[in-house]
């Protein structure tokens, strides 16, 4: 499952201040659905005890980023591919005995994916925020795991999950991506009107919203200051932020991202910042 965030579309100038908040899915996903089998997946690696190769590429649909557990076949990194394999790991001892569901699993995957991804791609947490790069992490199968496997796998994919209209390919070095000033086609814009509605696709095409700017709201070990607290504070920062980046008009229209406590416990501690702009 993905945590939900919560984005708010603002209205500036004459008029009165206009919020329209509603439901978005989380930019990074953290968790994921039921798994789901792949007929044509590799069958060495659908009950596969050992740890899976980093750098393998594979041809990951959206769907298929959403499963807990992945045996998609492997394919040349030069040929098309959605996915990229960048950290491989095992799972602390303290998970030895953990269930195949445990959310603190989940939560040990969702900081070690992030830290990794950041550190893969090359750019900073906020660029990385703002990026169209997301990442999907699976586990051993149900089988696997009851035979002790307590690996993770962590893959950068050209898009982050729910909130993206399709998955990108990759290149075939993924590698430092987002490293010095990002290209467009790596960054999140949304195409619609109306943001609530409106799917992430790169800013290399037509598009009405940009991803401009993230807050970060507390460090690591703080404690979840509240819904409230976290809204006023995004929505504060973010209309400041987003009239500066648009050089200061008078009128515009902003967006924000929030999420909750769930994501906080998680280890997200930002927000982010839209524009409303097709450049």
């Amino acid at each position: 499952m993905d945590f939900p965030g919560r984005s708010v579309r603002m209205v500036t100038g004459s008029a009165p201040l206009v919020a329209l908040v509603v439901l978005a899915a989380l930019l990074l996903s953290a968790c994921s659905d039921p798994a789901r089998v792949d007929p044509e997946g590799d069958p060495d690696q659908v009950d596969a005890v050992e740890a899976p190769p980093l750098g393998a590429c594979r041809q990951l649909s959206l769907e298929e980023t959403a499963a807990v557990t992945n045996a998609t076949r492997i394919v040349d990194c030069a040929k098309p591919h959605t996915a990229q394999t960048y950290a491989v790991g095992d799972l602390p001892e303290e998970f030895a005995e953990a269930d195949y569901d445990s959310a603190e699993v989940g939560a040990f995957a969702y900081r070690t994916c992030t830290s990794e991804l950041i550190k893969f791609l090359g750019g900073d947490e906020s660029i990385t925020m703002r990026s169209i790069l997301g990442w999907s992490w699976f586990r051993p199968s149900e089988k696997a795991w009851d035979k002790g496997a307590r690996w993770y796998r962590c893959d950068v994919t050209g898009g982050a999950g729910p909130q993206s209209a399709s998955l990108v390919p990759l290149p075939e070095k993924a590698k430092g991506l987002l490293q010095g000033r990002p290209d467009d086609a790596w960054m999140a814009c949304a195409a619609e009107p109306a943001f609530s509605e409106a799917a992430k696709v790169p800013c290399s095409e037509d598009h009405l919203w940009r991803a401009v700017t993230t807050i970060k709201l507390g460090e690591i070990n703080d404690p979840y200051p509240g819904d409230e607290a976290v809204e006023a504070q995004t929505g504060k920062f973010c209309q400041g932020s987003v009239k500066a980046y648009l050089n200061y008009p008078d009128d515009f229209e902003f967006a924000y991202t929030w999420f909750g406590e769930k994501d906080w416990a998680a280890g997200n501690r930002r927000s982010v910042c839209w524009a409303k702009t097709d450049e």
